[in-house]
């Protein structure tokens, strides 16, 4: 085996030490980390909307500069992958199963149960439910992915450093990344990332069992839930070992294809002609609606305050905390394409994708709701996709494509993160050895599996939540050190 970093090994106590919190006092760790979640979100919500717009409005501008004709890589570089095999695994590392799980929901709730500010239920409420979902899962939520992944891929590819977070901050801090600075600054971004990825795959496994309930009666419990991620495990396992180029590259395209399909049926049957026109209204609300909803706080109205912190600052946390992750793969996939390629592939292929898939499900699930066959709104959010196909011609054919396609975004989760986790234990290797990658794919299962037994995924969602906040610190450096860097290229971008 390769060369296993401290890192791995500092990181690898930190993980024990809070996951066997949760096991030993589950509630007291869940009041804490909620305790905890709260204040940041009170206190630092302000901060977080600042730093999440600067890395879209960032994003825009390198977009249309002229540092866009840099490529990440030598000159000479091409890409590895397809532009459809890239955009496939961005958007399966980057969304997954959350769009599976919230397609529905999300906009359900925001029209039924808690809107953010129109009254439940009415159409005004309806229009804020599709807006404020575009916003969550948008051009926002991709800058922050996206600018990680940028400064990422360019420091590794253009300048020849190796793939860790750390490395990328050398034009500020210098030689101190190669020591203690550095091992904190990666133990960081691996604990995130174990933590993101074994909470999604407890709730993905939570979802795939109610669904195989809904269709086949199996019960929903625990030991369901075991036999489902031990079998995705060693399906996972499987690919990490396949390699990159084979693995993932299959499943990312085979996610598309079952998303594609699934997407098309929804349209097909369900409100064909008001998905059309709720998208493209949508799509208008929320860029009409973009620079107001980027920097609001409601300073002077708490009960809308408590919406944007359960919404809003969750979702930034969320990405700003799954962006080492993510942010890493994204760059290892895309070496050869220019600043400006990269950043539209990134910024607005998922977002346009994300909107048409929020407006056939959120749309399908209120009209659902509307005509008073199936109340929804009272549904437990991992069955409410399931219970609106029941709704729909085809309903068990619908929810079979569902559950397999929540079960290939599960693998290409787990596998990316294998390979992003055993980047970063082995100095950034581009080709972590498989052994590593094995390591980590169970103890992320593990983990999820430990905190599915003692009711413990709420509190893990907390701690990412937690951990966001020292690492948009890290984002906001390394964003620096990028443009410290691009300096030098000015010369080189200018020329006629």
């Amino acid at each position: 085996m390769k060369k296993i970093s401290i890192t791995f090994y500092i990181t690898l106590v930190a993980v024990a030490l809070a996951v066997g919190y949760g096991v030993i006092a589950p509630k007291q760790f869940e009041g804490v980390t909620t305790s905890a979640k709260n204040f940041i979100a009170d206190s630092f919500g302000w901060y977080y909307l600042l730093i999440v717009s600067m890395l879209f409005f960032i994003s825009i501008f390198l977009i249309f500069s002229p540092i866009g004709r840099i490529r990440l890589g030598k000159d000479h570089d091409r890409p590895q992958f397809s532009m459809v095999s890239w955009l496939a695994m961005l958007f399966s590392a980057g969304m997954g199963i959350g769009l599976v799980f919230y397609g529905a929901a999300e906009p359900l709730s925001h029209y039924a149960v808690d809107p953010a500010t129109a009254a439940p239920e009415t159409k005004a409420a309806y229009k804020e439910a599709m807006r404020e979902t575009f916003f969550h899962w948008g051009f926002h939520a991709w800058a922050v992915y996206g600018m990680t992944a940028l400064t990422l891929a360019y420091f590794q590819f253009r300048k020849g450093q190796t793939g860790l977070i750390s490395v990328t901050l050398r034009p500020t801090f210098g030689d101190r990344v190669d020591g203690r600075l550095g091992i904190v600054i990666d133990g960081f971004a691996i604990f995130a990332t174990v933590f993101g990825v074994a909470t999604s795959l407890g709730f993905g496994a939570v979802q795939i069992n109610a669904g195989l309930h809904y269709l086949f009666g199996i019960p929903v419990g625990f030991v369901s839930q075991l036999v489902i991620i031990a079998i995705v495990t060693v399906l996972f396992l499987i690919s990490a070992w396949s390699g990159l180029g084979k693995g993932i590259k299959i499943l990312s395209n085979t996610n598309m294809v079952l998303a594609l399909a699934l997407l098309l049926f929804i349209i097909a049957l369900g409100p064909t002609l008001l998905i059309f026109n709720m998208f493209t209204d949508s799509i208008g609300g929320y860029l009409e609606n973009l620079i107001r909803m980027s920097f609001r706080t409601a300073p002077l109205t708490p009960e809308n305050r408590v919406w944007l912190n359960d919404w809003t600052l969750f979702y930034w946390a969320w990405w700003m905390a799954w962006s080492p992750f993510v942010g890493m793969f994204i760059a290892r996939v895309s070496k050869g394409r220019t600043i400006r390629e990269f950043m539209i592939g990134v910024l607005v292929v998922p977002t346009v994708l994300s909107a048409v898939w929020f407006a056939a499900f959120g749309t399908t699930a209120i009209e659902t709701q509307r005509a008073g066959i199936i109340d929804l709104a009272s549904t437990a959010t991992e069955l409410t996709i399931f219970e609106m196909f029941s709704g729909l011609p085809w309903s068990s054919f619908i929810s079979g494509i569902a559950i397999l396609l929540i079960i290939s975004f599960f693998i290409t989760s787990a596998d990316s993160a294998t390979f992003v986790l055993g980047m970063q234990s082995s100095y950034g290797s581009l080709t972590p050895p498989n052994n590593l990658k094995i390591i980590w794919g169970v103890i992320q299962s593990s983990i999820a599996v430990i905190l599915l037994f003692v009711g413990g995924l709420d509190a893990l969602q907390n701690v990412i939540i937690i951990a966001a906040l020292p690492f948009s610190i890290i984002l906001i450096m390394m964003v620096v050190s990028l443009f410290k860097s691009l300096k030098e290229e000015r010369k080189k971008i200018k020329r006629p």
